[in-house]
């Protein structure tokens, strides 16, 4: 590599006098990975790159061999799977028939974002680095591995990386004569300028939710489904401490279609009293109309934004301002401070060196976007408008894993979702946005409509009526194995047996009449694990254990598929540890052959799991 590298310094240098380019791609799921790619973008330009930042799926990729320099930032998401803005580029770039010398004019390089805690650790961004250079590109570095798991997170290997890529970039695309690198204390240009209107003259009204249930385009994140709530029921006793609903949605006339394992995607939103204190800080007019405009004539506009758009749709549906900021937040924040404390503080939060006290104030105590405008008033309301995209992220789509069958229910989707709510050293509890929202909607009141559309799954079940399935679903976990159990049951297929586990019988066994019932019909073999119904803490893995000779005869001779969903801690671990001891105990095998069972049952469909954390 390093050979190539200094042949091609000389030629990637005349070149770079005529343009010097930097395309920066991601795959981002959460993103995190996006938040990364801007950066490097921002640092692009203060190196007077002309840069460009898109998602991988929104570029052209017929245009990749054109590119002089590209950086590729991507997660990985589940169980190694490639984030959705960047699937279709997966599944080209892997292409036999690309030729070895595709990409051979194309300097590059990788950083990967991942959680060590998961077994295919950046697998993503591993095998794209590989894959980049068996077409032919020089890869100007190593892959960057950075592990959400790291006591500073990511950026403990971001930063390092990025120092030694804009070291090897400079060599071969070096400054233009008299340029010098833009130092930190100039701002850069928005991504938008605001144009503030009069909407009392032009009469124009943003609505809520286009409650338009006749939609023509297929639904999707540019185009989501107003379904109607239909009915939110708590599963849950009233005295347990967690709340967790079975939210029924009528999708009729929507044209969506979905298979059990299959996931809803729901657009949450913001709640009015957040749009408020927002618009107070910031001495925002929420009924205010304005129309966005570019800076840079190769930004795109948000697709999602309606032109015109009025302040409050804009706070309450795209500007995500409860997330938790990341550093690139107090870095951009610090430029608007005209009071000196609260500028050195938010320079400190955003350094290498304040990463830690960083790390204690946000992300440990969980503090808000919001939360934090407080903490830094005078800073806080010299916030220029233009600058709100480039401060806060768009709201994120949730994913819910669809827990009713459309075979059974063929114009409802049901989800079975815990409503989150804890507490850190923070006076005010901790909640998440979704589930909070939706739990505070109550369609016996009035219309609700929720905007969602439907993704496929990774959890693929056997066609064949007669292979039975094995599913370990404790807590909401059990949702796509619900949906599954439907469809089956409507198809008639036996052969299902269901791994539940909860705290307690009488408080959280959601479900339960349901799965009672069908236990008793043979349509489902039942076995339950209530962890504090008694002085030993029991979970799935001990029943599973409890049921060796059975869950070996169903895998060994009957082909049975063994599927796993849920709290992705320490429950998916223990219960494939639980299951290779059964391949060890009722087969015979020794450690490494019972290892080598579970890759091949893997390896052929017939060991899955969908596991979150």
């Amino acid at each position: 590599m390093a050979g190539k590298q200094e042949r091609r310094a000389g030629e990637s240098g005349r070149q770079a006098m005529v343009e010097r380019k930097l395309l920066v791609l991601f795959g981002s799921q959460t993103g995190t990975a996006q938040d990364v790619a801007e950066r490097i973008g921002r640092e692009g330009v203060r190196r007077h790159f002309k840069c460009r930042v898109v998602p991988l799926d929104s570029y052209a990729i017929a245009d990749l061999i054109q590119e002089p320099l590209v950086v590729f930032v991507c997660s990985t998401t589940g169980q190694g799977e490639a984030p959705d803005n960047m699937k279709k580029f997966w599944r080209f770039i892997f292409r036999r028939n690309l030729p070895a010398t595709s990409l051979s004019l194309m300097d590059c390089a990788v950083l990967g974002l991942g959680d060590s805690s998961y077994p295919k650790f950046n697998f993503v961004a591993k095998k794209l680095g590989k894959r980049l250079i068996q077409l032919g590109s020089n890869g100007l570095l190593p892959v960057g591995l950075g592990d959400d798991q790291h006591d500073l997170g990511p950026d403990a290997v971001i930063d390092p990386w990025l120092k030694q890529f804009w070291e090897q970039a400079l060599n071969i695309y070096p400054l233009p004569p008299g340029l010098s690198v833009l130092g930190d204390d100039i701002i850069l240009p928005s991504k938008y300028s605001f144009q503030f209107e009069d909407d009392a003259a032009n009469g124009v009204s943003v609505g809520p939710c286009d409650t338009n249930r006749q939609t023509k385009c297929p639904p999707s994140q540019l185009c989501p489904f107003p379904a109607q709530m239909i009915s939110n029921e708590r599963v849950t006793d009233e005295t347990h401490f967690q709340d967790v609903r079975l939210i029924t949605f009528d999708i009729s006339g929507s044209g969506i279609e979905y298979s059990a394992g299959d996931v809803a995607m729901i657009e949450p939103r913001n709640s009015p009293e957040s749009v408020d204190q927002f618009c107070q800080l910031l001495r925002l007019d929420p009924h205010k109309t304005f129309l966005l405009k570019p800076n840079d004539a190769a930004t795109p506009l948000p697709a999602r934004v309606p032109q015109p758009c009025t302040v409050q749709y804009l706070l309450e549906r795209y500007l995500d301002i409860n997330c938790v900021p990341r550093r690139s937040f107090f870095d951009l924040l610090s430029y608007f401070s005209l009071d000196e404390m609260e500028k050195e503080k938010l320079k400190e939060f955003s350094s290498a060196e304040g990463q830690e006290e960083l790390y204690s104030y946000c992300n440990r105590l969980r503090r808000t976007t919001l939360e934090i405008l407080y903490d830094f008033p005078q800073t806080t309301s010299a916030i220029p408008p233009d600058y709100l995209f480039d401060l806060i992220p768009e709201i994120r789509p949730r994913a819910f894993s669809i827990a009713s069958s459309q075979l059974a229910y063929p114009s409802q989707i049901q989800i079975l979702m815990a409503v989150v709510q804890y507490r850190t050293k923070l006076k005010k509890p901790r909640c998440g946005l979704c589930s909070n929202w939706l739990a505070s909607q109550n369609p016996l009141q009035s219309a609700v409509h929720v905007p969602l559309w439907v993704k496929k799954g990774m959890l693929q079940f056997p066609t064949d009526t007669k292979i039975p399935v094995i599913m370990v679903g404790p807590g909401t976990g059990v949702a796509p194995f619900r949906a599954v159990i439907q469809e089956r049951v409507v198809e008639g297929k036996k052969g299902n047996y269901l791994f539940f586990g909860c705290r307690g019988k009488s408080k959280d066994f959601f479900c339960r009449k349901e799965w009672e019932e069908l236990n008793q019909e043979g349509f489902l073999t039942l076995c339950t694990a209530f962890s504090r119904d008694q002085d030993d803490k029991i979970y799935v893995q001990h029943r599973i254990k409890e049921k060796g000779p059975l869950i070996w005869n169903l895998i060994q001779k009957e082909q049975a598929y063994f599927y796993i969903a849920g709290n992705a801690k320490m429950m998916p671990t223990q219960v494939t540890d639980a299951l290779k001891s059964i391949f060890q105990s009722e087969g015979g095998l020794s450690e490494a052959e019972s290892e080598h069972l579970l890759v091949e049952l893997d390896r052929c469909g017939r060991f899955q799991t969908e596991t979150w954390s």
